[in-house]
Parts: structure tokens; C-alpha cells; sequence
């Protein structure tokens, strides 16, 4: 008899950095609104949930009350899980909402991220929640005056050595992040069970051509481009394209799209096939040479040597009209792609930005 195989462990889930602060901060300043100090908060979550974080500390001051959370990643390997995340609110001039990294949260000094240099490394999806956690509170209670949000983190410079904030130029500590505000646990095992079981749902379905995507965003981007496509044919690999792929190909698979972003997908064309942040760093001498081969300026290459980012790669590429740039990055993808899986499939890469726009495509056949 077939032995049944047991369901994995399921992983229990985190929180990020960017929801502890913004939960903090509401309770620091409905503290300094009431004038009552809180033992938990309760925020709305991005990914469309209400979640309720204890407070590890709350004070009410003169004119701030701060409040603090200790960070919980769940079962994830997070370089930030048990850091205490801190935010201080305090009355400002004016009406305006003003929001700033204290002790331990970086501060961006290269271009190419998705914050401006100078400012503290608050993403935009927490800025947002911070701002309107505020406002809506501030609205609640009939109150024009504005405040000043600062999240400190006393051992986000120590944590940050765990990441890779200093080669990208955000320095002095952590970055406040997340877009969902929920940590989904890095499990290699479970994960990779994940993609081979959607893959045979897939086969299930009589699918003969899957779209592979790196996560959530680059899949709502390939169910636009290939609508024709069922939903089972679309497969979040993760990080995990050269153990996709094969799956895909020895699934019998006839054609595979690979759907993804420069950061990543950089990774890929230089036949990285593990693309997670830690695996293996962007080869800006690799990305210069692609844009020598598209037609790029000397001048350009060089300054493409120098880049922070493979996103602001391809801003610069994109603002110097080098579009041919990424059609080249989608050949060398599906190259690489092939030369993993030994031939056998069709292989296309789309590239696309953080916000849908479609950047290059390329189609290689195997044989």
C-alpha cells in the first residue's frame, strides 16, 4: 500500500516592520489625544485583515507619548525578528503629518530605491499606513493640529549588518518595510512542495503552457498579459526559478513564461537561478555589457557599472530611450532559462516595472 505522505507543519506567520510601527504609532497617539496610555493597538492590515499587537511599553509625555511593539517574524528566518520598534509622536506646527526614522532606522544616501536620498528607509507602503492611521485618528477626534512621527529601532544599526542596506546605500540602521504587513515564512521545503503541487495542478488542468512569476504583483501582471490563460497556469516560483523550471519541464510542460522585474530577473540573465536577496549579489558589469550590446554610450555603460540598482538600471536605460536594452535582458533570461533545463521547452521572458509598466520581451525555442 502507498504510503501517504504527512502534511507539513504549518508555518505561522509575521509581522513586519512596517506594521509594528504603524501599530505603535496609533497607540502613542491616541496616548497623547486621550491622554490614557494603551496596552494594545489594532491596525488594518494591507493584505486585508485587522491584526492586534501587545505593546511592550506605552508613556505619555508632556507634549509625545511613545509607544513600542517588539517585532514577532513568525516562523521566518527575518534578520529584524525581536527587534523593539519604537514610535514617538509629538505635537508640530501646521496641519501637516511628518514622518521620520529616529535611532536605528536607516537613511537612504544613493539613488535607485523607492525613497529619496536623505530621507529616512521608511518604505512608501508603511509611510501610508503611518499617514493614514494618523489622519483617520486625527478625523476621529476633530483635531487640526499636525504631528511628527518618529520610529526609532535601538538595534536596527547592529540588525542592519544582517542585511544588505549598506551596499545600497541606506545607512545607520534597518529599513522599515512590507508591503502586506505579514511575514510569509521562507520555508525551502515547504515552499518548493508548494510549486510542485501547483504545477501538477496545472497538468491537472491540461495546462501545456504555465507563467512563472516571482510573487503576488508580477503574477497580476501575467494574468494581464496572458489572459487566455486559466488560473491554475499561473505559478509563484518565489525565488526559486531553476527548480521551477525543471519541475516544469519534467511535468511535461511545453512552453513556460517567465514574468518578473529587474532585481530579480537581472539575477536570472546572469543564470543566478536561486534569485533571493541573499543568494547571490547583481553583476552591474553584466547589466552594462547588455547595454553596450543595445547600443548604449560608453559614458552610459560606465555609469551603468557605478548604479545602485538594477531598477534604476533600468530607469537610466529607459530615460536614455535604450528600450532594446530589455529585449536583451529577456533573451539573456531565456537563455539561461534553457541552458538549467537542458532544451526541451519554449521559454519567453516578460519584464515589467514595480508599477505594471511593460518594459521588453523575448522568445527562445528549444530544441
Amino acid at each position: 500500500m502507498k504510503e501517504v505522505p504527512k502534511e507539513p507543519k504549518k508555518l505561522r506567520e509575521g509581522y513586519t516592520t512596517g506594521a509594528c510601527a504603524t501599530a505603535a504609532t496609533r497607540a502613542a497617539l491616541l496616548t497623547l489625544i486621550s491622554g490614557e496610555v494603551q496596552d494594545e493597538s489594532t491596525i488594518y492590515l494591507p493584505v486585508g485583515r485587522f491584526a492586534t499587537f501587545h505593546l511592550e511599553e506605552c508613556e505619555y509625555r508632556t507634549s509625545s507619548a511613545v509607544a513600542s511593539i517588539i517585532k514577532d517574524a513568525g516562523d521566518d528566518p527575518d534578520a529584524t525578528h525581536g527587534a523593539l520598534i519604537i514610535s514617538e509622536v509629538s505635537w508640530c506646527n501646521g496641519a501637516d503629518i511628518i514622518i521620520d526614522g529616529g535611532v536605528g532606522v536607516g537613511r537612504v544616501t544613493k539613488p535607485g530605491l523607492p525613497v529619496p536620498v536623505g530621507e529616512a528607509a521608511i518604505n512608501p507602503v508603511p509611510r501610508k499606513m503611518l499617514k493614514e492611521t494618523a489622519e483617520q485618528l486625527l478625523a476621529e477626534y476633530n483635531i487640526q493640529k499636525g504631528v511628527k512621527i518618529v520610529i526609532s529601532v535601538p538595534e536596527g544599526e547592529e540588525m542592519a549588518k544582517k542585511t544588505l542596506n549598506a551596499r545600497l546605500g541606506i545607512l545607520g540602521g534597518i529599513s522599515i518595510l512590507g508591503t502586506r504587513g505579514i511575514v510569509v515564512p521562507f520555508s525551502t521545503a515547504a515552499y518548493k512542495a508548494s510549486i510542485v503541487q501547483a504545477i501538477s495542478v496545472a497538468k491537472a488542468s491540461n495546462c501545456e503552457h504555465v507563467v512563472i512569476t516571482t510573487g503576488g504583483r508580477s503574477e497580476k501582471y501575467g494574468m494581464k498579459q496572458f489572459p487566455e490563460l486559466p488560473e491554475e497556469a499561473f505559478i509563484e516560483m518565489g525565488d526559486f526559478v531553476g527548480f521551477t523550471l525543471k519541475q516544469c519541464k519534467k511535468q511535461g510542460m511545453k512552453k513556460v513564461s517567465l514574468v518578473g522585474m529587474m532585481g530579480k530577473f537581472s539575477k536570472v540573465a546572469q543564470g543566478v537561478m536561486m534569485v533571493h536577496s541573499k543568494s547571490a549579489p547583481i553583476d552591474f558589469n553584466f547589466l552594462a555589457k547588455a547595454a553596450s550590446e543595445s547600443g548604449a554610450s560608453a559614458e552610459l555603460v560606465e555609469e551603468i557599472k557605478g548604479a545602485n540598482t538594477a531598477s534604476q538600471v533600468g530607469d537610466l536605460m529607459t530615460q536614455s530611450g535604450h528600450h532594446q536594452f530589455f529585449e536583451k535582458l529577456c533573451e539573456y533570461c531565456c537563455l539561461s532559462a534553457l541552458k538549467e533545463v537542458g532544451d526541451g521547452i519554449d521559454v519567453d521572458t516578460s519584464l515589467y516595472t514595480l508599477k505594471g509598466d511593460f518594459l521588453g520581451q523575448a522568445v527562445q525555442h528549444g530544441n
